[in-house]
């Protein structure tokens, strides 16, 4: 047991951490932005420990002032690095900032195996920037499952900014248009078919395309294609996304997404499009949650003690079939 103030963390035979009472103490280091305070509080969302919704909801009053920035693209397109230099041009405006990476999870330990905070030991011992590394623990689309409730959290902390990069997957790694005010879409030049590669799903939600190593041979025609790309379809809010080089490396170009990011901003509010935006992402959300609440529930009341396995060798023997019996636990559910 290892306390801290007014409230002590516990670990479980399973490892995950458990929080004792004093809420309010808590609340109140959390949104102080204290990094102790901070590291437990999302390190216990993260292992889902029965009191991590209570300190979600408590802190839910205190969110939405922070600009949720998403990153997203394939691997080795420099989403690291792009962050470090956001990072490093909105702590020159003075801003606080939040940095999630998700990371690939290790078969061993079910950590990040990356760890993009070794990638960012420039911003050490800044008490304006909070990163946290998050695994994906096996969860698809990009993300953590736990993501959203982390950025909640760093919200709740009074941080300006919270850069999320996903984990770098591809096609699929669209969860993040959930998630994000801003979602930022790099690509590389030299990648085979460039924009073709990784055109499905992922092309189609980003408000900003960085082209990231410029300087590479390629970088016009990877533009060519993004442009030909745009002229063949039209977003429904008339937005058409902003192109920008960088070389995140040199930190050239990451002024001008800065700017980018900002005019995206007010093109929303001049159109009206910020609540609205919102509440589609909340919409999507919603779902989600009630999705994942609703199985938990069934799974601790009615598939308990082996059931899963009984009703799994049933079917596989033709004994029941999957339809009657899913729809037999669902009704279950509501009485």
């Amino acid at each position: 047991m290892a306390a801290f103030g007014l409230y002590c963390f516990f670990w479980t035979a399973k490892g995950a951490v458990s929080l004792s009472t004093d809420l309010q103490s808590l609340i109140e280091r959390v949104r102080a932005g204290e990094p102790r305070a901070l590291a437990r509080v999302i390190t216990a969302v993260e292992d889902r420990v029965p009191e991590a919704t209570p300190l979600l909801r408590e802190l839910f009053p205190y969110t939405g002032k922070a600009r949720v920035i998403g990153l997203t693209g394939a691997p080795g397109s420099g989403k690291s690095t792009l962050v470090d230099q956001l990072a490093r041009a909105y702590r020159h405006e003075q801003r606080t900032v939040g940095i999630v990476a998700v990371d690939p999870t290790s078969p061993y330990t079910g950590g990040a195996i990356l760890g993009d905070r070794i990638r960012m030991l420039g911003h050490h011992g800044d008490s304006g920037i909070y990163i946290r590394s998050m695994a994906t623990r096996g969860y698809l689309g990009g993300l953590a499952a736990t993501t959203a409730d982390v950025a909640t959290v760093l919200d709740a902390a009074g941080k300006d900014i919270i850069l999320v990069e996903t984990v770098g997957v591809g096609q699929d790694e669209v969860d993040i248009v959930r998630l994000a005010d801003v979602t930022i879409v790099i690509l590389v030049p030299g990648m085979g078919d460039d924009v073709q590669t990784i055109k499905a799903g992922i092309m189609e939600i980003a408000d900003i395309f960085v082209i990231n190593k410029s300087d590479r041979e390629g970088a016009e025609r990877v533009e060519r294609e993004i442009r030909a790309m745009q002229s063949l379809a039209l977003r429904s809010d008339k937005w058409t996304p902003t192109i920008v080089k960088t070389v995140a490396v040199d930190g050239v170009g990451v002024p001008e997404l800065v700017d980018a990011i900002g005019e995206y901003e007010e093109f929303l509010q001049k159109q009206d499009l910020v609540l609205k935006k919102k509440t589609e992402s909340w919409r999507q959300r919603l779902v989600e949650m009630l999705r994942e609440s609703l199985l938990e529930r069934v799974l601790r009341e009615q598939m308990g003690d082996g059931a899963v396995a009984r009703y799994a060798a049933e079917v596989a023997e033709r004994r029941r079939d999957p339809y009657a019996l899913v729809e037999e636990i669902v009704n279950k559910v509501g009485k």
